[in-house]
């Protein structure tokens, strides 16, 4: 029987891909990329734009705005929103939504304060949130799933359970690519890379999602903060929410955030809060809105 990708270790191929990302100016290159995905340049939004829909074969029909001259520059495109129809929310309350479009790289149990990367490789969930204890705390032995983003995917990101945000941090770091291969070869990748951390309050407890950036996505805003990185900066930066504000409570399938470039969402709950529906499984694709978890009853 063959192995999966997320069985088989890394490769040859996978350090040749990921080594040369050591030596590159991560934050660099993406302040250029930040520029020019929003240059409103006529000529070069709409080639571009138009480049980019044929080679990743993106289906426009879903999009609020079909009509690709209506965006005034790249980013506004690529961060295009969906019509409500195409991405239906699992009505069942017991069932979690996935936040994201975009593929499972790995999903599982949060054990000994680790989380499980790829096969050889796991980082802490301590260091994932910024050695914040406090936090950690909350979520020990608790689940994990980790989903990756393609540049063809939708890239909105919304809650998966109705909940009240309590905090958000935001984690300078490096920006290395997060591809399937990358994550294979590079320790400790999701912990290294800069990430927000959004927190939320929920009929299951507390709900973590964890926005990781990756080279030429370094700008993440949410829906209650705007823009958070950049500037990227070198320390730490945290906030704490009133959650009886009427702005920092969400219904389930709420738009929260979104990656200005496409990334991956760590989605961290509880102990004993949920468990993985027996269909999701690593490598497994998944849209907004569709079911990969169930509350757990005693």
């Amino acid at each position: 029987m063959s192995m999966s990708p997320s069985q088989r270790g890394a490769s040859l191929l996978d350090y040749a891909k990921a080594w040369p990302s050591y030596l590159l100016p991560h934050h660099a290159l993406s302040r250029i990329m930040h520029a020019i995905t929003r240059s409103e340049i006529h000529w070069w939004k709409t080639s571009f734009t138009r480049w980019f829909v044929k080679q990743f074969n993106v289906d426009m029909s879903l999009a609020l705005e079909p009509d690709l001259n209506s965006y005034p520059n790249f980013n506004a495109f690529f961060t295009r929103a969906l019509h409500a129809s195409a991405r239906p929310v699992v009505a069942d309350e017991n069932l979690l939504a996935s936040p994201v479009d975009g593929a499972v790289s790995q999903l599982g149990t949060i054990k000994n304060g680790r989380i499980f990367q790829a096969k050889g490789r796991d980082y802490t969930l301590l260091e994932l949130l910024g050695n914040d204890t406090q936090k950690a705390q909350l979520f020990e032995n608790g689940s994990f799933a980790t989903l990756y983003l393609s540049p063809r995917d939708y890239h909105r990101i919304h809650l998966p359970i109705a909940g009240k945000l309590t905090a958000m941090t935001h984690i300078p770091g490096r920006l290395f690519s997060v591809s399937p291969s990358t994550a294979r070869a590079v320790p400790r990748l999701f912990a290294r890379n800069e990430r927000v951390v959004a927190y939320f309050d929920t009929d299951i407890g507390p709900l973590a999602m964890v926005m990781v950036g990756a080279i030429f996505v370094a700008s993440i805003e949410t829906v209650w903060a705007g823009e958070v990185t950049p500037p990227a900066g070198r320390q730490v930066r945290h906030w704490e929410y009133d959650s009886e504000t009427p702005a920092h409570q969400f219904r389930k399938g709420a738009e929260v955030a979104r990656f200005n470039m496409g990334s991956t969402v760590i989605l961290l709950t509880g102990k004993d809060a949920i468990h993985w529906l027996d269909n999701i499984q690593a490598t497994d694709t998944v849209q907004m809105g569709q079911a990969i978890a169930q509350q757990h009853f005693p």
